[in-house]
């Protein structure tokens, strides 16, 4: 019996065929959707998806464009400022295998809808908190991330269940584009709520109005069944017996597969480990420039003399609003240059998505070493060769997360999507903030405090990332001599 991971649908009920769009390569329309139309409804599907990623890194990185006011407001250190993202990351990586599990079993819209909801409403809680209030201020941030892994766990696992593999890895492009454009506009957000209302806790009230709304399409437009693509279900369909696996467990699948059966045969597929381990380390660079990046662009004005030291309560410093746009921009560029990079060198080299990676990484890594060294002498080339390494690492997001999705058997994709987010963020951006922020106090104290040595130390904290850059290249291209067999094995 063989397994296709080009995940086809098949019919699953009384012609409610989810994956017709895919296979006959029908384009969304913008007309109303109709039950007998499942092109408008995957469509349909996929927009209320990506609204949802949208948010989600809204959320995510609002924090890091506020920082200044926030390390301000409650007087605290780099080391005590690093920890409010890295409890984000633990309690966000921690959750998704759990998420992971259940979407594997359970109704997968209702697990999306429950997530919006928690961190919709712990955001909005954590707008009110106080001075005195940073333990509380904390722990609200590690709620998010919780609802956050929810999200991020399941969302790419139903636009794998609706298109085939030619038109998925156009589909987790655009729903890909949603992460640095989320990103970005979550720093423009924060900054521009915190300028004109003369008040942080103002950046935290408005995501929530906008999670309402994503809960309620997803309620209204979101099909209550999604059905996973299986050689058995098909072959189940083929004889008119199947039944919609969020209604009934896969009784022979429970009986003899554990998760913890699925752990052991994903850390066998060599493509998984080492392409997960090359996530990792971007991940490691992502955590640490999105955390830091504007802080220590400011920190350079200052050491330049191009701004004076902030002072007053609100420092309305530019460079959230401006590495925002970058991140926006270099996202949505990059996003689209892999997948068509991809897209064009698939037919001519069977291992073109690792060899890219393994590229981009290498060339983004020099292109941040380069921005940290001459942030010293020019606030613009800084800016340029942080615009060039985002630009690089985001050639990767879909790219990666493809290989996942076609070296692991549909059934065991959710579960290693989880695993793929645990490992990641555990050994990547769930500690590289901290780790930063730790590093600059060490050096710190090394010195009289100063502007300068205040500047130098996070300069000198960056250059790890510059390092794990070179290693994440590295096991991307471990990835590539594994490739070729995983996907077959796959297949069967």
């Amino acid at each position: 019996e063989h397994e296709d991971t080009s995940l086809l649908l098949q019919p699953l009920l009384e012609g409610q065929n989810y994956g017709a769009a895919a296979a006959d390569g029908t384009q969304c329309p913008s007309v109303s959707v109709s039950r007998n139309n499942p092109a408008k409804r995957d469509c349909l599907v996929v927009a209320v998806l990506c609204f949802g990623n949208l948010i989600n890194f809204i959320d995510w990185f609002i924090v890091p464009g506020i920082l200044l006011d926030i390390q301000k407001y409650f007087g605290l250190s780099d080391g005590k400022t690093g920890l409010l993202q890295t409890v984000f990351t633990l309690c966000y990586m921690l959750a998704a295998p759990i998420f992971g599990y259940l979407g594997d079993r359970y109704n997968r819209k209702i697990i999306l809808g429950a997530g919006i909801f928690f961190w919709s409403g712990v955001t909005l809680g954590s707008s009110f908190i106080t001075e005195s209030q940073y333990r509380i201020f904390v722990l609200s941030r590690g709620l998010v991330g919780i609802g956050s892994a929810s999200y991020s766990t399941i969302a790419p696992t139903i636009i794998a269940d609706l298109f085939e593999e030619g038109k998925r890895t156009t589909v987790l492009s655009i729903f890909y584009i949603f992460i640095p454009v989320g990103s970005g506009c979550g720093y423009m957000l924060a900054a521009g709520m915190a300028r004109s209302t003369g008040d942080w806790h103002w950046a935290f009230r408005v995501t929530p109005c906008m999670g309402g709304l994503a809960l309620l399409l997803l309620i209204l437009l979101v099909p209550h069944r999604i059905q996973r693509k299986t050689a058995a279900h098909r072959a189940l369909s083929i004889s008119g017996t199947i039944q919609r696996a969020d209604e009934k467990p896969d009784v022979h699948r429970t009986a003899t597969t554990t998760w913890c059966q699925d752990v052991g045969s994903l850390a066998k597929n060599c493509s998984f480990v080492c392409s997960s381990l090359g996530l990792t380390a971007m991940a490691f660079v992502t955590g640490a420039l999105g955390m830091w990046m504007p802080l220590f662009l400011y920190r350079a004005q200052v050491f330049q003399g191009i701004v004076p030291p902030c002072l007053q309560e609100s420092c309305g410093s530019s460079n959230s609003l401006i590495f925002g746009g970058i991140t926006i921009g270099t996202g949505i560029l990059g996003i689209i240059a892999g997948a068509e990079a991809t897209r064009r060198l698939r037919k001519i080299n069977t291992k073109a998505d690792p060899l890219i990676c393994a590229t981009s990484m290498f060339i983004s890594a020099l292109c941040l070493y380069i921005a940290l060294m001459v942030a010293q002498m020019n606030i613009l080339s800084t800016f340029i060769f942080i615009a060039f390494g985002e630009l690089f690492l985001s050639v990767n997001w879909v790219v990666v997360t493809d290989i996942l999705l076609y070296v692991v058997t549909p059934r065991r994709q959710s579960t290693a999507i989880a695993l793929q987010i645990l490992v990641s963020h555990l050994l990547g951006d769930a500690g590289s903030p901290y780790l930063i922020g730790v590093i600059s106090n060490a050096l710190q104290a090394k010195q009289s405090p100063s502007l300068q040595w205040s500047f130098r130390s996070m300069q000198y904290s960056f250059i790890i990332c510059a390092l794990a850059g070179v290693f994440g290249g590295g096991f991307f291209l471990l990835t590539s001599f594994y490739i070729e067999e995983d996907r077959k094995e796959a297949q069967r």
